[in-house]
């Protein structure tokens, strides 16, 4: 079957004894709320009563009706049981690490879990964990919607960056956003798309985290190709951006030697910040509305100017608020390509409208989705699919699996 036609499915026909006809839609497991409330349970306990409140319909008057009221709470917590254990694995130098959870963070709130957290630093002295995409998305749930979940904040931020991102945001590829570039492109030294980009898309990053209090160190993941007067030109644009220090990163091609001055950095960061009395100022208050949020992600963060609310999204608005749940959190479903709702607007891009096409709530995880312009949380299979070169020979030999 392919994905895209589970983005609208009828369910209920045949008859009243086959259910409600109604109109449902399917999400990729990563923008499942579901998989948002595993990452953000603090124990069993908490993950009992969230799968509780899901809310799963609207009741004929109009009031909401949980997973909790259809007695199958019970039975969706114990088939979560093991689950809500992290995944212990190792670095091939031995450093341990947690795998667990993995929401999205241009459609969901794109940060591993809680409890991976708790476990880590009950053993370690400095855990670092990854916030997805780019700093607008994971890193601002990360500071919105985990962290307020957690009871912690970050004592520093690291924003990764690389030569070709920046080659991208300053338009050096001539294919743009969303499509992958030729290898003359990524490879050749591009001094001036790098530092347009840089000047653009990564200063409004630092700016971004900057205002948050919080110690922003920036990584430069270094490919091979990259040049000497490239990597100089991302380091100047992200000093000058109020970034406390840039640091280049190995560590992929020299393993754990590659990346101790990242981790030299981040130590002296963190205990910067604790000497300073760990300071910290959201960008986004708790207890704000549900459209306040929305608007200060939007211009504060984006470089919106304003938000457009469709019909759709404000009837939703109306029902929340009477629900009670008009303060919620908001995890924002945006492209992960630009600040803007449009994939190919790079850069910094300022004076638009973001539109808002839906707000669907998730009351389980605690926080609504705002879903903007034409983003999808069921990606559609690719114009040919890996499926059309998988094949298995007469002996049982695999071909097109594995590239």
């Amino acid at each position: 079957m392919n994905d895209r036609s589970l983005r609208q499915v009828t369910v209920g026909l045949g008859g009243k004894f086959n259910g409600v006809v109604r109109s449902e839609r399917f999400d990729i497991t990563a923008a499942s709320e579901v998989m948002a409330i595993l990452a953000l349970s603090k124990d069993y306990a908490d993950l009992r009563a969230r799968v509780g409140r899901i809310i799963i319909a609207k009741s004929n008057t109009g009031n909401p009706v949980t997973a909790e009221q259809l007695g199958a709470a019970g039975a969706m917590t114990l088939l979560l049981r093991d689950a809500l254990m992290p995944n212990l694995v190792q670095t091939l130098e031995g450093n341990p690490a947690f795998i667990h959870c993995g929401p999205f963070a241009n459609i969901a709130h794109g940060n591993s879990s809680i409890i991976a957290d708790e476990i880590a630093l009950s053993c370690a002295d400095y855990v670092v964990t990854e916030a997805g995409f780019g700093a607008e998305m994971g890193a601002e749930k990360a500071l919105h919607i985990k962290a307020p979940a957690a009871g912690r904040v970050p004592d520093c931020l690291v924003l990764n960056v690389t030569v070709r991102a920046m080659k991208m945001h300053g338009d050096g590829f001539e294919s743009g956003g969303g499509r992958r570039p030729t290898p003359e492109e990524l490879e050749g030294e591009n001094v001036e798309a790098v530092r347009a980009g840089a000047a653009s898309n990564l200063r409004r990053h630092v700016r971004n985290l900057s205002q948050t209090g919080i110690p922003v160190v920036v990584s430069i993941n270094r490919f091979k190709h990259d040049t000497d007067a490239e990597l100089d030109a991302i380091r100047e644009e992200a000093i000058d951006a109020g970034a406390r220090e840039v640091v280049l990163n190995e560590g992929f091609a020299k393993g754990g030697e590659g990346a101790a001055a990242l981790s030299d950095a981040v130590v002296q960061a963190c205990a910067d910040h604790d000497s300073a009395g760990r300071p910290y100022t959201p960008i986004v208050e708790e207890g704000m509305s549900i459209e306040e949020t929305i608007l200060r992600v939007a211009t504060n963060m984006y470089g919106a100017d304003t938000v457009d609310f469709s019909d759709v999204s404000q009837k939703s608005l109306d029902s929340l608020k009477e629900w009670g749940l008009g303060n919620l959190p908001v995890c924002m479903a945006k492209n992960q390509y630009s600040f803007s709702h449009e994939p190919k607007v790079l850069g910094a891009p300022t004076g638009f409208t973001l539109p808002i096409r839906e707000i669907r709530v998730n009351a389980g995880a605690g926080f609504v989705v705002a879903v903007c312009g034409s983003m999808m949380t069921m990606p559609g299979l690719p114009t040919r699919p890996a499926a059309l070169d998988m094949d298995m020979d007469d002996e049982g030999r695999l071909t097109g699996a594995f590239r």
